[in-house]
């Protein structure tokens, strides 16, 4: 019988990296988890975990706080540039999922999993930007770090995001992420300003003839409760340009676009402080997800657009069966052609379903955004049952 690793390295710090931290400490295996940036609270936009990720999160005792400190999401409705109501998708997620979809700031959520990682006695270091790695037989798999350290273990895991340092290493002349060409900005304004309104706990989105807009509940602080989002065509500017834009140019940016759009929008947008603004990227397929004892996880493996909603889930996910698959004590390599087996046409069919939902927050004819609002009214009730299999997918029970 093949021995056990008893040693990981896991390279990232965001969803993926702690929470499968996690999972490996509960197979017994030990675990150093490196992030390339200082450790910092505060930062990134809100985002929705589906139920499948909630499933994860009940897992290792994280999803009763998150709904604490998040907002149950009843529905998501969409609208039109002038107000007219299209449909509405995911009600009932919790009767129909066994969780709720979850509104919540990433920065609540990344707390919540480090603080439950360091309680596990996973050892985290920041400020360790990987700049190679040694994998040579009947050695240790050695990381080698910008600052002149380095550390040894048994295996590497990569889930260092999208601009993944560890596929170039499985993949040196791989893949590159794919620019979708829309950019997205976001942010938090105040709960008050929509606090009074007809929302409730739905999200509301609005397909415009150019771009898209959403906005909902992310968690009960007053001064930060509603997370919003912009999608636009890029039209030849990057995000690092307007990245490099003071905030109140940024700002003059998104409420001229917006002009004319319905109501609370250019109220969210004249009240936004702190716009983050990102590049819409997806990495659809790799050749493979590992190489000898290195294997890719998360948006390293998959980076998936926004658009479906389902990044940070799909990393959840990756973290609970790459942990479940290490508690058999196969031979590496062919624990880790069993995790990209199980994982890869799930996750590519969400990272293509992204990209397509991306196509219909373009720019547009008046006739052509009045004919894709009349399609979306009729098709929104067929849309949302094709869905399901997202949400329905239970990691617990694969």
């Amino acid at each position: 019988m093949t021995q056990r690793p008893r040693k990981a390295l896991i390279i990232g710090a965001g969803i993926a990296g702690p929470v499968t931290a996690i999972f490996l400490k509960k197979a017994g295996i030990d675990v150093q988890l490196f992030e390339a940036w200082p450790h910092s609270t505060g930062i990134g936009g809100g985002l929705q975990i589906a139920p499948n990720g909630m499933h994860v999160l009940a897992e290792i005792g994280l999803a009763d706080e998150m709904i604490r400190r998040g907002s149950i999401a009843e529905s998501f409705d969409f609208y039109s540039q002038s107000g007219v109501r299209l449909g509405s998708v995911n009600q009932n997620m919790k009767a129909r999922f066994g969780q709720p979809a979850v509104n919540m700031c990433r920065a609540t959520l990344n707390e919540a999993i480090l603080n439950k990682a360091w309680c596990d006695n996973v050892e985290l270091a920041f400020e360790k930007r990987l700049v190679s790695i040694e994998d040579r037989a009947d050695q240790p798999v050695i990381a080698h770090f910008a600052d002149g350290t380095s550390a040894e273990g048994d295996f590497l895991i990569g889930a260092d995001g999208v601009h993944s340092a560890v596929r170039q290493h499985v993949i040196p002349d791989g893949p590159q992420p794919f620019d979708t060409g829309l950019i997205g900005f976001g942010g938090f304004v105040p709960r008050s300003l929509i606090e009074n309104s007809s929302i409730g706990q739905r999200v509301e989105t609005t397909f415009g003839q150019s771009g898209f807009f959403g906005y909902g509940f992310c968690s009960s602080d007053s001064r930060d409760g509603v997370m919003w989002w912009s999608t636009q065509p890029a039209h030849g500017v990057a995000a690092a340009t307007f990245r490099a834009m003071s905030q109140d140019a940024i700002k003059r940016h998104l409420l001229n676009f917006h002009a004319g759009w319905h109501d609370p929008i250019p109220r969210l947008l004249e009240a936004a402080e702190n716009i983050v603004v990102t590049a819409t990227l997806d990495v659809a397929t790799l050749p493979t997800w590992s190489r000898k004892r290195t294997l890719l996880i998360g948006d390293a493996a998959h980076a998936t657009s926004p658009h479906a909603g389902q990044g940070a889930s799909l990393a959840l996910e990756d973290a609970m069966r790459l942990g479940r698959l290490m508690q058999s004590e196969q031979e590496l390599g062919v624990t880790f052609e069993a995790f990209e087996n199980e994982r890869r046409s799930r996750a590519e069919r969400v990272v293509a379903l992204a990209r397509r939902n991306g196509n219909s927050k373009r720019e547009f004819s008046a006739t052509g955004a009045w004919i894709r609002d009349r399609m979306l009214k009729l098709l929104l009730p067929v849309t949302a049952r094709g869905m399901d299999w997202m949400y329905a997918y239970d990691p617990r029970a694969v």
